[in-house]
């Protein structure tokens, strides 16, 4: 795969098996160059994110593992008037937008035949990585922190893979799974591995054929960070085929009690700033080691956007507000709601809001 190297000593991704993190020197693999958009190469015939398979840089014989994901929604609403797009990523098939790197990921794994794969997360990933190995008949084991929200835990179970609670932070399920995979399991991480982001990628792609204006802002949570990461590679390959003249403004939101991302954008460090992971309703965001952090701060830096957070009164507030509009969100979900009430006299329109989850995820404990 002459596309994908280590981004700390160059080498490219392995033609055989599927390492989590570079066997030469530990570090972590991402696309060197984002293969092609091309309307062209579009398939009508296909569903979904599936139209736009020529973009994903499969595997040479790689199945398409799908449930239906991608052609979600985009709702409209006004706010202090202006206008406002939900994006309704929590429509897909298991409630999150992660369906759309997890359908991409698992047709990687069935081409380099992995039968058993592990994976953690704090609750979506982990539901999506279930469904989608039952969907491919791999065999699938979660770690999950223990505040990982009922729903998310049900899900996971009720796919057949085995859930794996560990106590303490976000950050000892990552360590749990790290140790998992030290022993031989295939570690097929939705955050070190890059390939699920060029799932991702089509939500630029269907917000392309949705709108006719790409002059306004583009907000999502960032944990992570492959979420917006993939986001924005979705608009630059856009821009780069010549479809739009211009990257929309990004925001990227974390949650106060745990934005790694953030500090380190505000401080122009080099690194990701080590912070003490706080508690917080939004739990899909509870990343304190962010693996694509710094690959994000870059490309946001370059595009002129922004990071900002949102506190836990806001966060709740924004949460109800969304409810009373119709829009039943997980609480990660609300922070865009939140970023966009802080910031909505700067924001060029139309603010476009990535609704990451369902609201069928969260159980008020």
């Amino acid at each position: 795969m002459d596309f994908v190297r280590c981004i700390n000593c160059g080498e490219f991704y392995p033609e055989a098996g599927l390492p989590y993190s570079c066997p030469n020197c530990g570090g972590v693999f991402d696309f060197e160059v984002l293969p092609e958009f091309k309307k062209e190469l579009i398939e009508k015939s296909l569903s979904g994110i599936w139209r736009f398979r020529h973009s994903f840089g499969l595997f040479e014989g790689a199945p398409s593992i799908t449930l239906g994901e991608g052609n979600t929604p985009l709702i409209w609403d006004a706010y202090e008037g202006k206008r406002i797009g939900f994006k309704l990523e929590s429509l897909n098939p298991t409630g999150s937008y992660k369906d759309r790197g997890t359908a991409v990921l698992m047709s990687q794994l069935a081409a380099r035949n992995i039968h058993r794969a592990v994976e953690d997360s704090s609750g979506n990933a982990g539901a999506s990585f279930a469904a989608y190995s039952a969907r491919a008949g791999i065999e699938a084991e979660v770690y999950v922190p223990g505040y990982a929200s009922g729903p998310k835990r049900d899900q996971i179970e009720a796919f057949g893979a085995r859930l794996i609670s560990v106590d303490g932070p976000r950050s000892a399920a990552a360590d749990a799974v790290l140790r998992a995979a030290s022993k031989g399991d295939t570690y097929a991480s939705h955050a070190y591995l890059p390939f699920g982001m060029t799932g991702i990628a089509t939500i630029a792609y269907e917000l392309y054929e949705q709108l006719d204006d790409f002059s306004g802002t583009v907000i999502a949570p960032v944990g992570h960070g492959s979420l917006l990461l993939g986001i924005v590679r979705g608009f630059q390959a856009l821009l780069q085929s010549g479809y739009i003249q211009q990257l929309p403004f990004f925001v990227g939101v974390q949650a106060e009690k745990c934005a790694p991302i953030y500090q380190t954008s505000i401080m122009n460090s080099n690194s990701i700033q080590t912070i003490p992971e706080g508690e917080t309703l939004a739990e899909g965001v509870r990343v304190s080691r962010p693996i694509r952090g710094m690959a994000l701060i870059e490309e946001i830096k370059k595009a002129k956007g922004v990071f900002t957070t949102v506190n836990e009164e806001l966060l709740v507030e924004s949460f109800k507000e969304l409810c009373c509009r119709g829009v039943y969100v997980e609480p990660t979900s609300a922070l865009v709601w939140g970023a966009t009430k802080q910031l909505i006299y700067s924001l060029p329109e139309p603010i476009l809001l990535i609704v990451t989850g369902s609201g069928l995820k969260y159980q008020k404990s």
